[in-house]
């Protein structure tokens, strides 16, 4: 039997703030929204102090008067590269895994029957936060589903020692019956408060319907995978898991590559790939990544891979944002010397528009509108005239000049309470004393 195993970072902007700051370890830390404006991330601390999601920055000095409370702007930079550096850590000891969002990855266990999965899981909390600095509640289950579940209890349950496995049925019912079912992967607000409404309160009473039952209150597919799933009955294709949440475009060169211009040309036209799929679907993307790969089959030649990615301050899908971080991307990852044949940028962290907060000033929040309409009849040209009839000049012409500074959307964004890019940027670097 394969099991997957959910990973997930705990309250992740607080832990990677604390990275550089453990002095705030067991105290009271919250990070704030863009423009520092309500409250998105919470230490347990400041969770048992009663604040809440969504609290509105202002309010939290007469809501807790007295307290002291560590306050950090959103420091997307920071946590993008922390977060990247804990997927590399997954990647080097797990079999097969999906990025599903910034903090969060799946993992398939193929090939693992005869590994204790516990161990395994205790030993990469271990590993992560000895490497990186970052705690994790990994789950894991015979489905994707009942994984999720175990992530949770893993989470709130110090005595999982970070690592909570499903691996029997005694277990499966014991979580389900302590699970609510508004909390359950795969059920929205409106089939929660449907599901409550007929007196369902957990996942057991749910899972414990007949499926003939489901079929006929329901009829509706992904219902009917999550009954499933709860039963376990793995039904959520692997494929789903990156489709979702990521868009990849990439290409082997017609022959090997080292110029750097060259390859932006190339880099540019997968970027602007990637943002008129996240136009067309209407969703935008918080993280923007590229990688490059020299010929695996030409031995004679050094080797050398890569990726390296950048996270946007605010969720784009305009053409112009999305090639711009690539080739901020792409020039992290470059190195001369090399003979390369492949590249692709890929798009991660992928969400609808609802609850997208710009936060802009005015001046940025007209550009916004303006590139929102220039992607617009740009795809409406290339659709009535063929693919490529309108590009980006990066596209198509090679830019010789890469010392020029861009103007990002963080300088336009109120964040009083930011922290440095200790990892990102030389003039951020810490300091020894």
């Amino acid at each position: 039997m394969t099991y997957y195993a959910v990973v997930d970072c705990d309250n992740c902007y607080v832990s990677c703030e604390r990275v550089f700051r453990p002095d705030l370890n067991g105290k009271p830390v919250v990070v704030l929204s863009n423009n520092d404006g309500c409250v998105v991330a919470r230490s347990n601390e400041a969770k048992r102090m009663g604040i809440k999601a969504g609290t509105p920055f202002f309010k939290l000095a007469h809501q807790f008067p007295g307290q002291k409370i560590a306050v950090f702007s959103s420091n997307y930079e920071l946590y993008g590269d922390i977060t990247a550096r804990v997927m590399t850590v997954i990647a080097q000891h797990a079999p097969e895994y999906f990025r599903y969002s910034i903090d969060e990855a799946f993992v398939v266990l193929r090939g693992m029957d005869n590994v204790d999965l516990k161990a395994w899981g205790e030993n990469l909390h271990k590993l992560v936060r000895q490497g990186v600095g970052v705690p994790l509640s990994i789950g894991i289950a015979p489905t994707k589903t009942l994984a999720k579940m175990a992530s949770h209890f893993a989470k709130h349950y110090t005595g999982y020692h970070h690592c909570c496995v499903i691996d029997n049925e005694e277990k499966r019912r014991k979580a389900l019956r302590l699970y609510d079912i508004g909390e359950v992967w795969g059920v929205g607000r409106r089939y929660a408060a449907r599901l409550e409404h007929m007196g369902m309160k957990t996942a057991y009473d749910f899972a414990e319907r007949s499926r003939e039952w489901v079929n006929a209150t329901f009829n509706k597919v992904v219902v009917l995978r999550t009954w499933k799933e709860l039963n376990g009955e793995d039904c959520v294709p692997n494929e789903e898991l990156a489709k979702k949440k990521s868009i990849c475009v990439s290409r082997s060169f017609p022959s090997m590559i080292s110029d750097i211009d060259q390859l932006k040309t190339y880099v540019a036209n997968y970027a602007a790939r990637c943002a008129e799929k996240l136009r067309r679907q209407n969703t935008f993307a918080s993280v923007v990544g590229v990688f490059l790969s020299t010929n695996p089959f030409r031995e004679d030649l050094e080797q050398y891979n890569n990726f390296g990615e950048v996270t946007l301050l605010t969720p784009s899908n305009a053409g112009i944002v999305i090639v711009k971080k690539a080739m901020e991307a792409l020039e992290r990852v470059y190195r001369p010397g090399f003979q390369y044949k492949k590249a692709g940028v890929l798009v991660l962290s992928i969400d609808s528009g609802r609850g997208i907060q710009t936060n802009l000033l005015d001046f940025d929040a007209e550009q916004f509108e303006k590139m929102r309409r220039i992607d617009k009849v740009v795809d409406r040209l290339n659709k009535v005239n063929g693919t490529e009839t309108v590009i980006l000049g990066t596209q198509m012409f090679k830019k010789k000049d890469c010392k020029g500074k861009s103007i990002l959307f963080a300088d336009a964004i109120k964040h009083e309470y930011k922290s440095p890019n200790y990892t990102t940027r030389w003039s951020d670097i810490i300091e020894l004393k």
